[in-house]
């Protein structure tokens, strides 16, 4: 019986529930909410990037969903060298800025091949790190680090 008034101030209180909350009111830690910073959006161009693509997928299918848009220049797929499956992106090309935007406001969101896929202006590839800013750095290409196992004349 002691056990069971013990437990009525409890219930009366939000339950046992209430007990083992970390989100109550008197929880002296809040944990820090992680800040995410999103990359600044692309510069409008005629190439779209395309993500979110079937293992199914190919150039002509990509090609043909976009085709309904505008007129598409160019549609790659990019594939695993190995499997020949698509890595689930891909780049498609228009002739203007005007399909271009188009294309993105009518496939973005949209399913191809039982996949919702996402269209967005792509971004330009970054520049390759020059040979002269690491000149200590080894590994394989970089021809500027010591060769190991000859003699460093």
């Amino acid at each position: 019986m002691a056990l069971l008034r013990a437990a009525v101030p409890i219930a009366a209180r939000g339950g046992v529930r209430a007990l083992f909350s970390t989100f109550s009111s008197n929880f002296p830690f809040n944990p820090p909410q992680p800040q995410v910073e999103k990359a600044p959006p692309a510069e409008p161009s005629t190439n779209l990037f395309v993500s979110g693509l079937s293992k199914r997928t190919t150039s002509e299918g990509l090609r043909d969903a976009f085709a309904k848009h505008g007129e598409v220049v160019n549609a790659r797929v990019v594939t695993d060298r190995v499997s020949g499956y698509s890595k689930g992106f891909g780049f498609v090309r228009y002739a203007t800025l005007e399909d271009a935007a188009s294309g993105i406001k009518g496939m973005d969101g949209q399913f191809l091949d039982g996949w919702v896929i996402f269209a967005e202006y792509a971004r330009p590839r970054p520049p390759p790190p020059s040979m002269q800013d690491n000149d200590n750095a080894g590994g394989y290409g970089n021809y500027n680090a010591p060769m190991y196992g000859r003699n460093n004349m």
